[in-house]
C-alpha cells in the first residue's frame, strides 16, 4: 500500500490529466542531524518510513507533475483517537498521567492548515518534493504540555521522559526538524508555528468541530 499503489495512482493521474498530491512523511530521515533538505539522502531506519520513501520513488518516477509532501500533522479525526494531539487531549482530560518524549523533536502542522498549504500549493502548479511542516521545532513532552495549556489541562500529569526508557520496540529518528526553505520561498510566506496550530485546535473545538467530522461520517 505504501511502497506501490502510489506508483499506480500516479500514473493514472497523469494519463487522465488530473493532479497527483502524495503524502508523504518527514520520518525518511534518521534523524541523526536537524536541517534536512529535500535534497538531502534520505535514511529510514523502520519499516514504515522504508515504504513510504519507496512510494515516494514511484510517485515521482511514474508522474514528474506530481506534488510530494513530506508531513508531520495532527488534529481532530472523526474516530478521535488518532492523532497525537488527540492522545495528550483525551488522557489530560480524563486526568490520566501519561508520558512525553523529551528526546525526539518534530516540526507538528495542524491538518487544516496542511490542508489550505497544499491547495495554495496546487493552485501555484507546484511540483515535486517539498518538506509541508510547520515553522517550529519541539519535543513531544514539550508539545504536550502547550496542549495542556491551551486548553486549560493539567500539565502535571505529563511525565518527561527518553524514548530510550519508554520500552517501544520500533526505532524512532530523534531530531525530525527538517527545513522548510524550498516551501518558504515558492510561497512567499512563513508556516503556521506551534501556538497559533493548537489555538485553533482549541477553537475547532469550541465550534463543535468534532461533532461535525462524525456526523460527515455517519452521512
Amino acid at each position: 500500500m505504501n511502497a506501490e499503489v502510489p506508483g499506480e495512482l500516479a500514473a493514472a493521474a497523469r494519463k487522465s490529466g488530473a493532479k497527483m498530491v502524495h503524502i508523504s512523511t518527514d520520518a525518511v530521515f534518521d534523524g541523526t542531524q536537524p536541517g534536512r533538505t529535500e535534497t538531502d539522502t534520505p535514511n529510514p531506519i523502520n519499516i514504515y518510513a522504508k515504504t513510504k520513501l519507496a512510494g515516494e520513488q514511484a510517485v515521482l518516477a511514474a508522474n514528474p507533475d506530481a506534488l510530494v509532501a513530506r508531513v508531520n500533522f495532527y488534529g481532530w479525526s472523526i474516530s478521535g483517537s488518532r492523532s497525537l494531539a488527540e492522545w495528550f487531549y483525551n488522557n489530560l482530560k480524563s486526568g490520566t498521567h501519561i508520558n512525553g518524549f523529551t528526546d525526539v523533536v518534530f516540526s507538528p502542522l495542524l491538518v487544516t492548515d496542511l490542508a489550505d498549504t497544499l491547495l495554495e500549493m496546487v493552485t501555484k502548479g507546484m511540483s515535486g518534493l517539498y518538506h509541508v511542516l510547520g515553522s517550529e521545532c519541539i519535543s513531544k513532552y514539550d508539545f504536550g504540555v502547550r496542549l495542556a495549556r491551551v486548553f486549560g489541562l493539567r500539565e502535571e500529569l505529563l511525565k518527561p521522559i527518553s524514548v530510550a526508557s519508554s520500552g517501544l520496540a520500533a526505532p524512532r529518528s530523534p531530531n525530525l526538524c527538517l527545513s522548510t526553505a524550498k516551501l518558504v520561498a515558492a510561497l512567499g510566506h512563513p508556516l503556521p508555528g506551534i501556538d497559533e496550530g493548537l489555538q485553533k485546535l482549541a477553537e475547532q473545538d469550541a465550534q463543535g468541530y468534532r461533532a461535525r467530522l462524525r456526523t460527515l461520517a455517519e452521512d
